[in-house]
């Protein structure tokens, strides 16, 4: 399971006459990442600095982050340390300064780097990326209506019923529970179900 944004984002804010503007995309490789912060540089050349900070991965294998001219360890480092501990991945966060005359700070700094990736995520919401795997129920005509109300009870939806001389419902669980499955519908309904794995799928589930 990964956890991401729902969808790609823009986001601004005034602090201390400073325009903040952060930009949040999906990304599913390193190159992705790099090419839309050069993009974002490109866009806002006449801006102070681009600061960018990415995560790539399952586990956040690839992390880097970039302060773009403001003072060492406050832009970067501090936007890059919100998606680790939101544990966000493939995610690429650029966050554009256009300087308003007043000095933050080293502290007001962070605050204002790490704030703006912070208020972009809150806004656009997350969810998570989860594997699932095709389950396909082979069964007998008179075992239907029990099979489907006890799909039902477990939240499992029926994704197809063939009928032919048996039935066959496809349902998708979550590739992890997917064995607890099994075991639990051989005992449920006596050994009478004959299951088969089907396709895997990736899912994206609001958190």
């Amino acid at each position: 399971m990964t956890i991401t944004i729902k969808n790609d984002v823009i986001f601004e804010e005034a602090i201390k006459k400073s325009r903040f503007i952060c930009h949040l995309k999906r990304v599913t490789s390193e190159d992705e990442a790099r090419e839309f912060i050069t993009a974002i540089k490109k866009q806002h050349h006449k801006a102070n600095h681009n600061v960018s900070a990415f995560t790539i991965g399952k586990h956040q294998e690839i992390q880097r982050s970039s302060d773009d001219g403001e003072p060492s360890g406050t832009a970067g480092v501090p936007m890059l340390e919100i998606l680790k501990k939101r544990e966000l991945t493939n995610l690429v966060a650029v966050v554009t300064r256009y300087f308003g005359g007043i000095k933050l700070g080293a502290g007001g700094l962070i605050r204002a780097y790490a704030g703006s990736v912070n208020h972009a995520i809150d806004a656009v919401g997350l969810v998570k990326i989860v594997e699932q795997t095709q389950l396909n129920l082979h069964l007998d005509y008179g075992l239907f209506d029990n099979v489907s109300r006890y799909l039902a009870s477990a939240g499992l939806a029926i994704a197809d019923s063939v009928f032919t001389d048996r039935v066959v419902i496809s349902i998708f669980a979550d590739t992890a529970d997917v064995e607890q499955l099994k075991q639990n519908l051989t005992e449920q309904f006596h050994g009478k179900l004959d299951l088969t794995v089907g396709d895997k799928k990736l899912v994206e589930v609001a958190i």
